[in-house]
């Protein structure tokens, strides 16, 4: 079994700590992984993305120009890279920011509006933590025990940020469990 997903959006809105607490939570289990960031000068605005791969058998290539799945936080992330997922993946849409559809009919897409859902808990800056519990909770590509566990130990050096982490990544899970397909529009 090897799966892989694309996290994309804008750097600064966690997308590398997206795939890193992802990559973590799947050698937890003792799968091989591969987490490939992309780094430059997306830094803060521009497009930032990561791979990850995990897999029960060793991983021949971390490079993968067709994911399984992809979580786009924004909306340039989502027309470059929703055109490539496979077919039956997940493709999870910050509605917040995205206000169309990937235009797929042989995906599973869910919209939600993660970036909301962080402010309403407190910061903007958990709409990566309230995405990652989402697509887990959607994919099933790690035991989720394991993911709160990861987050948990991410965040270990800074206690006062567990609380607000371990919601975000709750609230998500319930949000993709009681979603329904996205509704928003296709593209023209």
């Amino acid at each position: 079994m090897q799966s892989e997903v694309m996290f994309a959006g804008f750097g600064g809105q966690g997308i590398l700590l997206s795939g890193k607490i992802l990559a973590e939570a799947a050698m937890e289990k003792g799968l091989e992984v591969a987490w490939v960031p992309s780094y430059g000068p997306e830094m803060r605005g521009g497009t930032a993305y990561c791979m990850v791969v995990v897999s029960d058998k060793t991983i021949a290539s971390p490079i993968i120009r067709n994911p399984m799945h992809l979580v786009a936080m924004n909306r340039p992330s989502l027309e470059k890279f929703a055109p490539v997922v496979k077919p039956s993946g997940v493709v999870l849409i910050n509605s917040s920011l995205i206000s169309t559809g990937a235009g797929r009919d042989d995906i599973d897409e869910l919209a939600i509006p993660v970036t909301e859902i962080a402010r309403e808990l407190g910061s903007v800056k958990v709409a990566n933590i309230v995405a990652l519990g989402a697509f887990v909770a959607r994919s099933k590509m790690v035991d989720f025990e394991s993911l709160r566990k990861t987050v948990k130990e991410e965040f270990a050096g800074k206690e006062k940020f567990i609380p607000l982490n371990m919601a975000a990544l709750d609230r998500g899970k319930k949000m993709a469990l009681e979603g329904t397909p996205s509704n928003i529009p296709r593209p023209s």
